[in-house]
């Protein structure tokens, strides 16, 4: 029974991609999404309360990668935590041009819907925090020379973030993955203390 639930959730989730990046997350509707994944609507809603919460079950599997690049170097130096982090840039990219324009479209929805808005700029908010406070923590430990943990927060998230729209505007325009990784070793050598 609960494998059989497992791969119902998993139609879902697969059916809701396709539709979300081919529609939109407007125009995509609970129906749609059933008939594509093969599935009752009672079905649907036995794992998920609607159409939004389904999105951010995506929007979570998606940054799972990141979360667990980030879990996997708790014990690390700071600058190895960065490089670790590099590690989950392979699956963010590979996967940015399906999941991507889905995530564009519903930001789109979000400016329209406080509920909805809250829900999408949690996860910003905590990267943010936890980039902040990786970078206090690299200052402390000597690592890095003194910075604005802030500022320098502020500014990988908008690196992460505008690389991520280079990929999906221009995907052949780069080797995305490695542009990533390099301008992460660009950024914690500039900070390294020597």
């Amino acid at each position: 029974m609960q494998q059989r639930s497992e791969e119902t959730r998993s139609k879902i989730l697969a059916s809701a991609i396709k539709l979300f990046s081919a529609k939109g997350f407007a125009a995509a509707s609970v129906d749609d999404i059933c008939a594509e994944a093969g599935i009752s609507k009672g079905a649907f809603y036995h794992h998920f309360k609607s159409k939004q919460g389904l999105f951010l079950a995506l929007l979570d599997g998606w940054l799972k990668t990141i979360d667990n690049a980030i879990e996997v170097s708790k014990e690390k130096t700071v600058p190895e935590t960065f490089m670790q982090i590099t590690e989950a840039f392979p699956y963010i990219f590979a996967t940015a041009n399906e999941g991507l324009p889905m995530f564009l479209e519903f930001w789109l929805q979000a400016s329209r819907d406080e509920k909805i808005w809250q829900a999408s700029v949690k996860p910003y908010r905590r990267y943010h925090k936890y980039f902040t406070d990786l970078i206090k923590k690299g200052v402390d430990e000597g690592s890095f020379v003194e910075v604005d943990p802030e500022l320098t927060s502020r500014m990988i998230m908008s690196t992460a973030m505008g690389m991520l729209l280079q990929s999906l505007l221009d995907p052949k325009g780069a080797k995305w993955e490695k542009v990533a990784r390099d301008s992460t070793n660009m950024l914690v050598n500039s900070m390294l203390k020597k």
